[in-house]
This record gives structure tokens, sequence and C-alpha cells, in this order.
């Protein structure tokens, strides 16, 4: 079996993955293994990470070295709006529409100046990183978790950028199907 049939098989079981997920399954305890399993059971979080991951390979070499940074961040930064009792109006769909919208980057191959893309992805994440913190446990450490989240988040990031790596050596169709296909189910889950 090819790269691309592979990339295709993989882009269709998620597509028809449940989505329900993100926020079930935590565990109190610390807090360190629900926020570390908070990212990788729901899959807009899995796909917006992983996602951006395989964007920032494409970008300038600034932008690809710094993703990581804005991407844990904005998911610092929005889980510190939420813990500290702020409100953020449309989250959901905001976690939707990034997930629609790296795609959709993905699929264009779309290079941005670094300020643009860092500004872009930190605000994508900020939208995360605060239904990650309204979800935290009772009873949960806030550094148990946060650390927890962090870690997943980054993995989700730098796997993403791995399969981007791959798939920039072989052929640029699968990656502009792949894009496509995160892209239709951003808009899938934003239509949910």
């Amino acid at each position: 079996m090819n790269t691309f049939t592979r990339l295709l098989m993989a882009s269709g079981l998620m597509v028809t993955a449940t989505a329900a997920s993100a926020h079930a399954g935590h565990d109190a305890g610390t807090g360190f293994t629900s926020g570390l399993l908070h990212p990788m059971l729901g899959l807009d979080h899995l796909l917006a990470m992983a996602a951006i991951g395989f964007w920032s390979v494409r970008q300038g070499n600034t932008m690809k070295q710094i993703t990581p940074l804005f991407v844990i961040g904005g998911m610092i930064l929005g889980a510190g709006l939420a813990w500290g009792g702020m409100s953020l109006p449309g989250v959901e769909t905001g976690i939707s529409l990034s997930v629609m919208l790296a795609g959709i980057l993905i699929a264009t191959m779309a290079k941005l100046p670094t300020a643009v893309g860092g500004s872009l992805v930190a605000a994508f994440m900020v939208f995360h990183g605060f239904a990650h913190g309204t979800e935290m446990p009772a009873g949960a450490t806030l550094v148990a978790y946060l650390v927890g989240f962090s870690i997943a988040t980054l993995a989700l990031t730098y796997a993403g950028r791995g399969l981007g790596a791959l798939m920039q050596k072989t052929d640029h169709r699968a990656g502009r199907i792949l894009g496509g296909v995160v892209a239709a189910t951003g808009a899938l889950l934003a239509a949910a």
C-alpha cells in the first residue's frame, strides 16, 4: 500500500470518527491525566493541533521553528482566561472554525508571514485553551492539569509536523487532500 493510499484511508477514518468524546473520561486525581487526555480524546482538538503542526512544516524557517510556541502560548492564554473567570463567546464555533481554517491552510499550501501566521495560530489555540480551562475536573491540581494538556498539545503538534515532513517528501496532492478532509471535518463540526 503506497503512502497516498494510506493517507486517504487515514483521512477517511478521521472523518468518520465520532467527535463527541472530547469531554469525557477525565479523572479528577491530580489533573495530570485529565490534562493529558483532554486534547487527545476530542477530534476537534486533535485535528486542530496536528493540522497546525502539519501546516507549519511548509512555512518560512522562523515560523516553522516558533509555531509550537504560538500553539502552547495560545492554549495557556485561553486556559488562563477561563480560570480567571472571563467569558469567551463562541468557543465551540471558534474551535470548529480553527479546524476548518487549518485544513484550508494545508489544502492551499498557504505561506504566511510570521506575524500573521503566529497571530492566527495563537488565536485558534485561545479557543482550545479556554475549553480546556473550563473543563478542568473539580479537585484537579491546576499546575498538573496545565502540564498534562501542554504535553499533549505539543505531542500532537509535533506529530502533525512529522506527518507534514513526510508528506513534503512525497506527493503534494496527498497533503492537499488531507487539508481538504480536515477542512470538511471542521465544517461538519461547526454545523453539528
